[in-house]
This record gives structure tokens, sequence and C-alpha cells, in this order.
């Protein structure tokens, strides 16, 4: 007996292949159907053109219409935009990834930078998104292809994307993670380990560097001796360096047992502040490990290696902070005349504001209040005769 007729009982293929099969199928199907068409519009295109006499190009692509659907045809001028916005022309060489903007205004002042065909001489010219700017004959555009890196760093690494002495940079722990012209977010020193960020992406280097966000980090400070109880409470008070007063937001023993290992919060950006705050109290910071920066720690990272940002993490640091910078900038100065923000705003009436603006006042009756209007209640009789009697007498009126 011949065993085709049980084949299809032997080794079922699962839905999920079967599935697969036919979704490749219908991709194939697409393929084959869009080249057809694309084949044909180029055939009608070199017709045309023979037609009108004018040279034909080999591989010449068919003109795109506005009736494809083909996402991937691109919309004429829009991508050619140099920029998003106006910015500075030492910025906009910075988001180029060309150089810092610090270097940017010498490379504008040597005359190496070309804006609309005219040398440009001005690091703040506003680029606008339809200039044409070109260095070293190469049209400059803005840099789309965002990275976020996060380093665990080691010691005797300097965070610089270039050292004149040779010295090892924060740059070479990552080569292998970007083609992209990035740098690192803040400084660490040579001998500081921890946290480090690394990015192309100039706006949230800005917000991250300025001080109205209050970007806070955390350090693990290794002292060469136990921190004494009463200088404890002077740097929780706040002390006076040669700079100005330092306050920190938080201060703690990592250890019970080890109290010369100090844990501190703090959002101040200055040079070598965690150090100095020390080293006014007459201490020796042996090591300085930044454990955590605007919220990033250095969890699952070993010390020399890095990884790429998750869409959350990009996203929590885009948007931090945003509230207090947001406060900040629209507080006004207080003053002695100005009022308290807790006491509300005094609503006018129609005729303070007819007054005002010298308009004569018009006198309205005030409507009688609920307790001033008298509802007329109904009235009770003793007999039915007397209500009667009382219908009656209201009919004759």
């Amino acid at each position: 007996m011949s065993q085709d007729a049980f084949r299809k009982f032997i080794n079922p293929k699962k839905n999920s292949v079967v599935k697969e099969e036919i979704r490749q199928e219908k991709k194939t199907a697409r393929k084959e159907k869009r080249a057809y068409f694309e084949q044909k519009k180029a055939e009608e295109y070199k017709a045309r053109q023979a037609k009108r006499g004018a040279p034909i190009k080999e591989n010449a692509p068919a003109p795109v219409t506005g009736n494809t659907k083909d996402k991937t045809a691109k919309v004429p001028g829009k991508d050619q935009l140099t920029t998003d916005a106006a910015m500075p022309l030492n910025k906009f060489l910075a988001h180029c990834g060309i150089c810092s903007r610090r270097d940017a205004v010498a490379i504008i002042a040597e005359g190496n930078v070309k804006v609309n065909g005219a040398i440009a001489s001005e690091p703040g010219y506003k680029v606008q998104p339809t200039d044409e700017v070109i260095y070293n004959g190469k049209k400059l555009f803005v840099t789309k292809n965002l990275v976020y890196i996060l380093v665990n760093k080691p010691k005797d690494y300097i965070t610089t994307t270039d050292d004149p002495q040779g010295r090892k940079t924060v740059l070479q722990l990552i080569q292998k993670a970007t083609a992209e012209r990035v740098y690192p977010i803040g400084r660490l020193d040579r001998n500081t380990s921890g946290v480090l960020l690394i990015t192309n992406d100039g706006d949230l280097t800005q917000k991250l560097s300025h001080p109205a966000y209050e970007i806070k980090k955390i350090y693990e400070v290794k002292l060469d001796k136990p921190l004494a109880k009463n200088h404890f409470e002077d740097i929780l008070n706040g002390l006076i360096l040669e700079d100005g007063v330092i306050h920190v937001d938080s201060l703690a023993y990592a250890d019970a047992k080890d109290k010369s290992v100090i844990g501190i919060e703090i959002h101040s950006g200055r040079n070598r502040i965690v150090r100095r705050i020390f080293e006014s109290l007459g201490y020796d910071v042996k090591g300085l490990d930044r454990v955590m920066y605007a919220g990033l720690t250095k969890k699952n990272v070993e010390r020399g290696k890095w990884r790429y940002l998750s869409e959350k993490e990009i996203r929590l640091l885009k948007y931090m902070n945003e509230s207090k910078s947001g406060k900040k900038t629209a507080a006004a100065p207080a003053t002695k005349n100005t009022a308290p923000a807790r006491i509300r705003e005094k609503k006018l009436t129609d005729e303070e504001i007819a007054v005002a603006i010298g308009e004569p006042v018009i006198s309205a009756e005030k409507p009688k209040r609920e307790k001033e209007i008298k509802i007329p209640q109904a009235r009770k009789f003793k007999t039915h005769s007397e209500k009667k009697q009382h219908r009656t007498q209201a009919g004759k009126k």
C-alpha cells in the first residue's frame, strides 16, 4: 500500500513556519512588482528623452513622481537642510563633528570656512537651514547620528580628545564603539576614576554642564585618615574656599567600621572641588571614584569598559531637572516692593476697570440675593369649605 496518503501526518510543519513561508513569498512578489514598474518607468523616460532629442544617460533613474507610494523615496530639499535651527557658526562646526567650539574660532579666523561661497570671518554668524557651509571642500550638515556611551574610567587616563604629551585618553577606550567624533561631558582628573559620559550631542552637553540644571554626582572618597566629627559637621554647614562658599547635598560614612571612606553628593561643577574640600581641612585624598553621574551608575560595567545608553536613559537625561531650570529663568528678582508669591492677585471689578481706562461707569442694579427674594408659601386651610370659599374670592378678583 502506498504511503503517500499518510505523508501529511508525518512531521507536519508548524504554523509559524508556514506563515513565514507565506510572508517571504509575498515579500518576493512585492520586490518583483516594484522592479517591474521601475523598469517600465525607466523605459518610458528613455522614450520621452528620445522624442525630445536629448541625450540619454545610462542607468539614469526614473524621476520621482507625486503618485509613488515608495516610502524610501526622499522628498527633494528636505534632507538637504544644513541645520534644523539657526545657530552660531562655531557651534555649527562643533555639532558637525569637526572640532570643539573653541577650536572652531581659530579655524574660522584662518579663513578655512566658506558660507554661501564667501569666506566666513565671524564665529557668531547665525547659520540658517538654507545656508551652504563648506570646510575643506566638503559641505557640512549637522550630525544626525547621535551616540551616547558610558565609560567606567580607570586611573592614568585623561578626559581630553587628544594630548600633545602623548598620554592615554578616554577616547582610546572606545575606539571600536563609533566612527563619529565624540567628546566627554565634564572632566575627571587623571587619578580620578568612575562614571564618564561620552557623546556627540552638543545640546545635551551644554545642558549637563550648565549649573542651572543642578546635575548631581556622587563620589566615594578614600582619605589618608578617618574624618573627624567636627570636620564632618563643617563640610555639611559649608566651607569657604578660595573661589567662594561651597555646600554639599549630603555626606555620609561609606563604611561604619572605616571612617576614612566617605560618600559625598554634590552638584557643583567647579574644578577639583571634591579634592579641595578635604584638602582644605588637612586631609590627603588617596582615592576618588565617581559612582553616579546624572542618574547613571557604573553597574555591570567593569573598569576600563564601556556600554551604550538605552533609549530610556537618553530620554531621562534630556528631560532631567527641566522644572528647576524653568523656575529659575522665569522667576523675577525679589525687591522690597514686590509682594510674596503666595499672595494671590486681586481681581478688579467692572467699575474699577472703567475708571482706570477713563470710560463712564454704568450703574447696574445688583440682583437681590437669594435670602432677600421672598418665595410665596402655600396657604393652609382648616376645612374644605374654607378652601373652596378662598378660591371663589380669588376668582372674582
